[in-house]
């Protein structure tokens, strides 16, 4: 008997996406089904190295251009509804195209809206049920409810209960849609290894904010005594390695690579996004969040986890080294996190 075809689309921004689909493409081959990947740009080059042996298709690019500026971060978005619309409607006829010729049984989509089809049981993986957008949050999170009720189901990948990791975001009193919480996902697994690194100091996010923030990194770093490892988050031919004084830099590392050099760092300096939350949390680090200027999603949660003693955090134009020095009075990120049974979570695609 042939093995379902499960379609696997995570949206491209940054890299947070795609990587939290590793672990449920990599529990979807566990159960016997065949991931088929769909994305478009850095996020489809990303999953096709760490699946080379997967079919991928490419899906239409929203291309979003960001402000430099964070008080025009919001606006920008906004003049590119237009746009952002289009590129809906092409992703979801190149999707049903996709259902028809490459005999798909099941959609697992991660915020690309228009990955849906009527025919097969369809999914929409998010955390974010409430779109935090400042004062116009009450809107845009009716607009993503209504989106997400499109879908057969929404996937939350975080724990019902409290304590959890993405607090009001990805909890709803009344939900109108059915939600499985699947459990916080993670690529990496916490291993005892030798402390190499005082810092792993992971960029992520869109331009161009990340290269903003590297800058300013690199130039507080460049006379730091202890050793620090820096990964860019730029996705090229090979890796390369340079080195700065005491700073190690690599513009990307995958897989066991970038496990070891994360589990043998004493901290992690990072975006606040919520897939660098869940990672941070696998690996029970210490950390240092800097969210992206203009995101309220990712100030809010940065914000929520520094109040509780879990991690430090400022924003990124008050960044110093000094500011580390808060380190020293967090706990962590130490959640006892449950891992979800797949079984369970795969039923939807097990009818006929």
């Amino acid at each position: 008997m042939p093995k379902k075809r499960i379609l696997v689309a995570p949206l491209n921004w940054g890299f947070g996406h795609a990587t939290r689909c590793i672990p449920i493409i990599q529990e979807l081959i566990l159960h016997d089904f065949e991931p088929v990947l769909a994305s478009d740009g850095a996020a489809l080059k990303l999953l096709q190295k760490e699946f080379p042996a997967l079919e991928a298709y490419i899906l239409p690019e929203y291309n979003i251009s960001y402000s430099k500026k964070e008080a025009f971060f919001k606006w920008k978005l906004l003049l590119q509804t237009p746009k952002i619309i289009a590129a809906i409607r092409k992703e979801k006829n190149v999707t049903e195209k996709l259902v028809r010729s490459q005999n798909i049984s099941g959609i697992i989509s991660d915020n690309r809206w228009g990955v849906r089809s009527e025919r097969i049981p369809s999914v929409f993986v998010t955390h974010q049920l409430n779109v935090l957008s400042g004062s116009s949050t009450i809107f845009s999170s009716k607009i993503q409810q209504h989106l997400i009720s499109k879908f057969t189901e929404c996937w939350v990948p975080d724990v019902e209960e409290n304590p959890n990791l993405s607090g009001e975001m990805g909890h709803l009193d009344q939900p109108p849609f059915p939600i499985k919480y699947i459990g916080p996902l993670s690529r990496f697994s916490k291993k005892d290894l030798p402390i190499k690194y005082k810092y792993a100091i992971i960029l992520s996010g869109p331009e161009p904010q990340r290269g903003i923030l590297e800058k300013l990194l690199l130039k507080e770093f460049e006379r730091f005594s202890s050793p620090i490892t820096l990964i860019r988050g730029v996705l090229e031919k090979e890796v390369k390695v340079e080195k700065i004084g005491n700073l190690k830099i690599y513009n990307y590392l995958f897989g066991k690579e970038l496990d070891e050099v994360l589990n043998s760092s004493e901290a992690i300096i990072c975006r606040s996004g919520y897939t660098s939350i869940m990672d941070i949390a696998k690996l029970e680090k210490k950390a240092f969040l800097i969210p992206t200027p203009g995101q309220p999603e990712q100030e809010y949660l940065a914000k929520r986890l520094a109040e509780h003693g879990l991690t430090g955090s400022c924003h990124q134009n008050n960044f110093s080294l000094e500011k580390l020095e808060s380190l020293e009075n967090t706990t962590g990120l130490r959640f006892n996190l449950i891992p979800s049974s797949f079984s369970a979570v795969f039923d939807l695609f097990q009818s006929e």
